[in-house]
């Protein structure tokens, strides 16, 4: 391997080096600690907590307690804010970086109406003023971890220019990098990422961008990469029930090739060992549902997930999961 792969494959925000350009993205119901754990176990370094509503962490919320729990060995970590008063934005980063993550990231990427129509979210790009203001905030309460922006390209302007725009006064502000979901607000999740309209952001700015958006594999990432110039790749949607994916990826953008495929044995290591990771963190009964989502990630696309799926929402119990893992056989 090259010396300039070697220096691709770093990053550096701020106080915090990264040895790996590959991170994991933070997502609401998913990016738990038994997530981010057995993704660690797979080779991923850096990890965000699910998302967390500011005016939440202000009150010591005992749902939001459960959402930034973590332990020694999940580090390094970081939280992602969300929220659209800058009062509350400020004083709940200064919590943040008292609690001990790593990083602090602010969310102006999610699209979903409970969030954004409330004026968070992906709806702040359309507000620029308000944005300067959440950030001058937020890096005013924020001595020494890096603060970053996650966004979108724009509300439904999809060249890239409310981000561009965004990215500038996060820049000015002393924000320490962004990063860019390739669709806008109103996309959702449909269509497919931009990359091109990612690279206008990129070029906007002189603060590191990290590209995020369909990055499904290594081929995705380095395509991404190419198109960008980003400094990062950020995976959301790919890495569940793909553990694999972070170092696979992390190889391909290293020039070394990418990991070969998990068979379905690999599959149900890695799912019984989420399960367990599940059971030590949350009450069965919890687990329980949440494993009849987890477990689908898994086998998703495989021949027989369907199946496994229908028998997989009718389980009672733990031991009737792992039954079901156990035997799920792919004939495809």
């Amino acid at each position: 391997m090259g010396l300039s792969a070697i220096i691709t494959a770093m990053l550096k925000l701020k106080s915090l080096e990264l040895k790996s350009n590959v991170i994991s993205s933070p997502m609401a119901a998913c990016t738990d600690l038994a997530y981010r754990l057995i993704s660690r176990e797979y080779g991923l370094e850096f990890c965000f907590l699910e998302m967390v509503a500011a005016e939440s962490l202000i009150r010591d919320n005992r749902a939001t307690q459960e959402l930034m729990k973590t332990i020694p060995q999940d580090k390094p970590l970081g939280a992602q804010l969300v929220g659209c008063r800058a009062e509350a934005m400020g004083e709940a980063a200064g919590i943040v970086e008292s609690l001990g993550y790593d990083l602090l990231d602010l969310n102006l990427g999610c699209p979903v109406p409970k969030v954004a129509g409330k004026g968070a979210g992906s709806a702040l790009l359309a507000r620029p003023d308000e944005c300067r203001a959440i950030f001058t905030a937020v890096t005013k309460n924020v001595k020494k971890i890096p603060v970053t922006v996650k966004m979108r390209l724009g509300v439904s302007d999809a060249s890239g220019n409310e981000a561009a725009r965004v990215a500038k006064i996060a820049e000015e502000c002393g924000i320490t990098a962004v990063s860019v979901h390739g669709r806008t607000r109103v996309q959702g999740y449909s269509g497919s990422a931009d990359y091109h309209a990612i690279r206008r952001v990129k070029e906007a700015v002189n603060i590191p961008v990290i590209g995020n958006g369909d990055v499904l594999n290594g081929h995705d990432a380095q395509r991404m990469l190419d198109i960008t110039g980003c400094d990062g790749v950020m995976i959301g949607r790919g890495g569940l029930g793909n553990p694999w994916i972070f170092k696979s990826v992390e190889n391909v953008i290293a020039g070394k090739g990418a990991l070969p495929e998990p068979s379905s044995d690999d599959k149900k290591k890695a799912l019984l060992r989420h399960m367990e990771l599940e059971l030590l963190y949350r009450e069965e009964r919890t687990v329980l549902v949440y494993m009849r989502r987890i477990a689908a990630w898994y086998f998703k696309g495989l021949a027989g997930a369907v199946e496994f799926r229908g028998k997989l929402n009718v389980t009672q119990t733990i031991p009737q999961i792992r039954e079901l893992i156990l035997n799920f056989s792919s004939t495809g």
